[in-house]
């Protein structure tokens, strides 16, 4: 009879560790949304479908945008021209919509020399 109670306790013992550590996940990753500065300009729009977002720059400075969905996922931040597009997922077969555009920081550019 013990032996058939360990088979019973042992899925539900997994399963409340899995728990803990979904759990505690969000936590101790740090969040995207901590790198975003404020709403992007009303000049840079977006427009999307299933499969991508497309956003413009119709301001005459140059800026970088990032797209938050309905999920929490957050894109990579993206530096457009004036005038500049750039392509971004779109919301797929989940629905995973766009909710806004922020502005962001994007990393350094380094150029690397070619090799002597």
């Amino acid at each position: 009879m013990a032996h058939h109670t360990t088979r019973a306790a042992l899925p539900i013992a997994l399963t409340a560790i899995t728990a803990a550590g979904l759990l505690l996940t969000p936590a101790t990753t740090p969040s995207a949304a901590a790198a975003t500065g404020s709403p992007a300009p009303a000049c840079v729009e977006y427009a999307q479908s299933w499969r991508y977002t497309d956003v413009h720059n119709g301001c005459g400075d140059t800026v970088s945008v990032t797209v938050e969905y309905t999920n929490g996922q957050w894109a990579p931040c993206r530096v457009l021209e004036p005038g500049g597009r750039a392509t971004f997922a779109g919301y797929g077969t989940d629905g995973n919509f766009v909710t806004g555009l922020r502005t962001c920081e994007s990393a350094p550019v380094t150029a690397g020399r070619p090799a002597s």
